[in-house]
């Protein structure tokens, strides 16, 4: 039978390991959750301003729901672009700085379709080699020739763009990188593609409502600005709603509108989403205290974990990963955090490279520093 290979592989992975499975929450998302019927105090969901259980969001999403139903019906380009969709893509648009905007439903659609869309064969796409995985499968996918140049390294993608004489050339890149935290040198960035008359796609996912002034984003976070950057940040993070947006050039927009297989050929989604993400649009522009709350949790954490035998890695963000290296030592420290009620996620390859299996502790602007002392008291016991 051809499932006894599948297991045969299964067993494999569970061996060495890695081997993922689901755990059901029973609550909200928020710090303080059920988890297949147990309290945990939990670090490491990406709601960064704790907004997706914010009333003011229920609330929009419920009179959304009541006044345009629960689903679109049909694809944008069809009959399923609603009047929410629209405002929300402009007031998305003009938050970021950009002349227009594109709703996708997910982040990982989004990276599919705008690579897939501006690069093909005879273009080239270049790419950081910790760049999350739907950029890796948008690359393959646009059936262009990749290059992909060592974790923030400038001068090997300098020498790439410089031996690249023909076609189109797209630089893509994680603004925050989602498993290490660090965010990625923006400027040096953009100077290499106006030098090299390049594109910069930047998945702003990590940093959108987080980063920069009143929360737009990595590029406010770097005062940088550019006809060639196109955009993109998911609103399921610390938007706290649902989906993704590309902010660019009109001329970009259209030519996603006609050419992104992952938007043309998919229903939208619901409009109240959008109804919904308008408010926490409002929440994000006037989140300055959350920001600030959450910038002295990361300083708090950061303090506390300086004697542990396992490595911080370098973040100001609120991702925060705790280098373990093996996997099973990973697995159990996160077992041992869960059995004092703190739900903290080991991940390991192939989510990131042999040898650096990790915590990844990620902060909220809804944990309290009562929270976070009890985590730096949890692995300080775990240390011993």
């Amino acid at each position: 039978m051809p499932f006894t290979q599948l297991q045969t592989e299964l067993d494999e992975r569970a061996a060495q390991s890695l081997l993922r499975k689901r755990r059901t929450l029973d609550t909200p998302q928020s710090p303080h959750i059920v988890v297949d019927g147990q309290p945990y105090l939990a670090f490491c969901s990406n709601d960064y301003l704790g907004l997706a259980s914010h009333p003011q969001l229920v609330s929009a999403l419920q009179e959304g729901a009541q006044h345009w139903g629960v689903g679109a019906g049909a694809a944008h380009l069809v009959s399923g672009h609603f009047a929410p969709h629209h405002q929300l893509e402009q007031r998305l648009a003009a938050f970021v700085g950009k002349p227009a905007g594109l709703l996708f439903s997910t982040g990982y659609m989004a990276n599919l379709g705008v690579v897939q869309a501006l690069a093909g064969k005879g273009d080239t796409v270049f790419a950081d080699k910790l760049n999350h995985a739907s950029l890796n499968d948008a690359m393959l996918l646009s059936r262009a020739e990749t290059k992909r140049y060592r974790h923030g390294d400038m001068a090997r993608l300098a020498q790439l763009l410089q031996q690249t004489v023909s076609g189109r050339k797209l630089v893509i890149t994680d603004a925050v990188f989602s498993m290490d935290g660090d965010i990625a040198p923006l400027r040096e960035l953009l100077a290499l593609c106006e030098q090299h008359d390049a594109w910069l796609y930047v998945d702003d996912a990590h940093g959108f409502g987080v980063l920069g002034e009143q929360g737009r984003g990595s590029l406010a976070h770097f005062g940088i600005a550019s006809p060639r950057i196109i955009h993109m940040a998911t609103l399921g993070k610390a938007a706290g709603v649902s989906g993704a947006f590309v902010a660019a050039e009109q001329a970009v927009v259209d030519t996603l509108v006609n050419h992104a297989h992952s938007y043309v050929y998919t229903t939208a989604t619901p409009p109240a989403l959008s109804v919904a993400m308008l408010q926490s649009l409002q929440l994000i522009a006037k989140g300055d205290a959350l920001r600030a709350h959450l910038k002295q949790l990361v300083m708090q954490l950061r303090n506390g974990l300086t004697e542990l035998p396992w490595q911080l890695m370098p973040s100001d963000t609120a991702i925060q990963p705790l280098l373990i290296g093996d996997n099973q030592q990973a697995l159990r420290l996160s077992e041992g955090l869960r059995e004092r009620g703190i739900w903290v996620a080991a991940i390991r390859p192939p989510t990131v490279p042999q040898g650096t299996a990790r915590l990844r502790i990620t902060l909220s602007a809804a944990h309290s520093a009562a929270d976070v002392e009890q985590l730096v008291g949890a692995l300080h016991e775990l240390a011993c």
